[in-house]
């Protein structure tokens, strides 16, 4: 059989027989008959493709299937055209960093005592929906969003006395209220929502993407994912969508994966993050000095930032005596009360907080941003 003779049994047969039939047929190997295949640029995919079109069917986007005739039954998968999740991702974010904004870098003046500022604005819930009929507030889209720039733009007048080297935006701890089109958190609770799940998406990109560019002419920027009850699959693929938005920026950074505590080492501070639904807070101490043991060790203020409970609580740990261990503070929330939350009487002050760090001193001031 000569070589063209080979090519035509091979399109011919390529749906009825294997490889090692096919091989068996025209005097190949089974490797030989791959080999011969990608050449000719046949593949079992792209041959059930053309049946599936010329059937009136979508000739994309399946991963197995059956292949009736009068002659054979055949089950094909479909290994060349199903991608996996990470490979599907890193597809995105590598057309995302092309198409992503560019940012000049903003030169900044030196300073001889320079702070940290730590912009927190806790459990925003964009797209929860409260009616004043129903709780005696109302909290929408477009209340989430205004409230939280309000805020900011309110810690950082009130920070203005501090010369600042560097600010922390902490972002994630239920930014969106739900988890996807079922209108309920990513545990299933059904919630009251204002929107669709992709309405919450975009205006909370926008959000970030404004409070991002607003504390970058202020600072540098580091961005901390806090992963947290209400959005836990969406809102990592949000901090994940902002990281590579500004990922020509070189004012701005993140610290955005998905584990739940994250560290921050600022001179002879421990700065940690969660959104305080997981671990029991009387763990938070050895937690601290077990994850991080090495800065740990090198730090002697230690703070835990905490949010998820809405309203303000603190906890000093002591070491040793007039040694502070650890701080331990949950921040309020700007976000309403919802109806289940209005009729169990859980309200609580509406604040965005911020706090100033001092390289060698500690914090040393805590500031509120309130809606009255």
């Amino acid at each position: 059989m000569t070589k063209q003779q080979q090519d035509s049994f091979l399109k011919e047969n390529l749906l009825g027989m294997s490889d090692s039939q096919l091989g068996q047929a025209i005097g190949l190997t089974k490797g030989q008959v791959r080999h011969r295949r990608k050449a000719l640029g046949l593949n079992r995919s792209n041959a059930f493709n053309g049946e599936l079109m010329a059937k009136g069917f979508d000739g994309e986007n399946w991963s197995h299937g059956w292949l009736k005739t009068e002659d054979a039954s055949i089950f094909i998968r479909n290994e060349e055209g199903i991608i996996s999740y990470e490979e599907m991702r890193e597809q995105l974010l590598a057309d995302m960093r092309k198409y992503s904004p560019k940012y000049p870098k903003l030169k900044r003046k030196a300073i001889k005592e320079s702070h940290l500022l730590v912009v927190d604005p806790a459990d925003i819930h964009i797209g929860k929906l409260a009616l004043l009929a129903e709780t005696g507030g109302e909290y929408n889209i477009n209340i989430a969003k205004q409230r939280c720039l309000e805020g900011v733009q309110g810690l950082l007048d009130k920070a203005q006395g501090f010369p600042l080297e560097k600010i922390v935006l902490v972002i994630g701890n239920d930014i969106i209220h739900i988890d996807g089109s079922t209108k309920s958190t990513t545990g299933g609770t059904a919630q009251d929502t204002d929107g669709q799940w992709w309405q919450m998406f975009l205006e909370a990109k926008n959000l970030y993407v404004q409070l991002v560019e607003m504390l970058m002419q202020v600072a540098d920027v580091e961005v901390i994912f806090c992963p947290s009850n209400h959005d836990f699959a969406t809102g990592f693929m949000l901090a994940d969508t902002l990281s590579s938005w500004f990922h020509k920026s070189s004012n701005v950074t993140f610290n955005c994966d998905i584990v739940h505590r994250k560290y921050l080492e600022y001179g002879l501070n421990m700065l940690a993050f969660d959104h305080g639904d997981g671990c029991k807070v009387n763990d938070t101490k050895d937690l601290m000095a077990d994850e991080q043991p090495q800065m740990w060790g090198r730090t002697k203020f230690r703070y835990s930032y905490k949010h998820h409970l809405h309203h303000k609580h603190k906890i000093n740990y002591t070491s040793a005596k007039d040694y502070i261990g650890v701080t331990v503070q949950y921040l309020r929330s700007p976000s309403g009360a919802d109806a289940w939350h209005a009729k169990k009487g859980y309200i609580s002050p509406k604040a965005v907080e911020g706090f100033i760090h001092h390289k060698t001193q500690g914090q040393l001031a805590s500031f509120c941003h309130y809606f009255l």
